[in-house]
């Protein structure tokens, strides 16, 4: 087997108690996954990442469950230990008390050191590949993220082209813009329900393991950043401007990104929703309503252009 992940022949050759990433190269990408009282979920989100091969990447799980942590459940403990096996390194983090969702990606920001990071979801399945081709999109765009947006398959048969009017190809360099509510780029959000980037995918006639860029208003559940520039635009050091029941902190973060340095989704996803009921129950606060999004983000930092 080709590629960074190390096939079961070679499993033996790490300690069933010590990571033994001998031999691997260094990880280009930390997957960064927040996870609070998903158990069975988080178990599928690692089975999807443990099918990926390149490029190298590590994984930090960050765990806010209410009783014991989801990693501790047997089958995410299962995951936990092919990854490992295969070369990963993995770490498993309680993150407590809870401050919001902003809060608990930031942590998760400050562990990485990777020179690219993926904030995954909890009910996300990668198909294998995926973690490829957001990487190969990242770099040969140049842009701040790109995103697989998350799809839900039991829409599979609901096609809604109305939704996917907006749906437009960057040509080209992905360059900066600015998205608000108020913006016509905002529409872009409807994109993302359902199955439509399955549909949109079906219609574009993408050829196996490849790839288009479109316009996004921003792209929720599974997200791949340059690090550099997402700690450039601040993270997500927002977080103690916003009451801890909050919803919308990637949107505030990847907003700004895009206006600096742009973003774009890439289809076809690849990212599937596992359409487990959702664990953030109160919404009625919205980050991109409280955060001041054009003021400097970071340390130095001119005003986003």
């Amino acid at each position: 087997m080709s590629g960074s992940r190390r096939w079961s022949g070679a499993w033996a050759s790490a300690s069933a108690s010590v990571l033994d990433a001998q031999g691997a190269p260094p990880a280009l990408v930390d997957v960064l996954v927040p996870t609070a009282d998903r158990p069975a979920e988080l178990a599928v989100t690692l089975a999807g990442l443990a099918a990926q091969d390149d490029p190298p990447f590590s994984v930090v799980v960050s765990d806010q469950s209410e009783g014991q942590p989801d990693w501790a459940h047997p089958a995410a403990q299962a995951m936990v230990r092919v990854l490992r096996a295969q070369g990963r390194s993995v770490e498993t983090h309680v993150h407590l008390p809870r401050r919001g969702l902003a809060e608990h990606r930031q942590s998760l920001l400050e562990r990485a050191t990777a020179p690219e990071v993926l904030f995954l979801d909890d009910d996300v399945w990668l198909e294998p590949g995926a973690l490829h081709r957001m990487h190969d999109a990242l770099d040969r765009l140049g842009c701040g993220f790109v995103g697989s947006a998350v799809q839900g398959l039991s829409y599979l048969d609901d096609v809604r082209p109305h939704e996917r009017e907006a749906f437009e190809l960057w040509s080209g360099e992905v360059l900066p813009e600015r998205v608000r509510r108020d913006t016509p780029a905002f529409s872009r959000w409807r994109l993302h329900n359902a199955a439509n980037l399955v549909h949109e995918a079906a219609r574009l006639d993408v050829p196996e393991g490849g790839w288009e860029a479109y316009r996004v208003a921003w792209v929720g559940g599974c997200a791949l950043y340059r690090r550099d520039v997402l700690l450039e635009a601040g993270g997500f050091g927002f977080w103690d401007d916003l009451p801890r029941d909050h919803a919308g902190e990637d949107v505030a973060a990847q907003w700004r990104v895009m206006q600096a340095r742009g973003g774009a989704g890439i289809v076809p996803s690849g990212a599937v929703h596992l359409e487990a009921p959702t664990t953030v129950e109160r919404r009625d606060v919205e980050a991109t309503d409280l955060v001041d999004l054009d003021t400097p983000a970071g340390p130095g930092r001119a005003t986003p252009r």
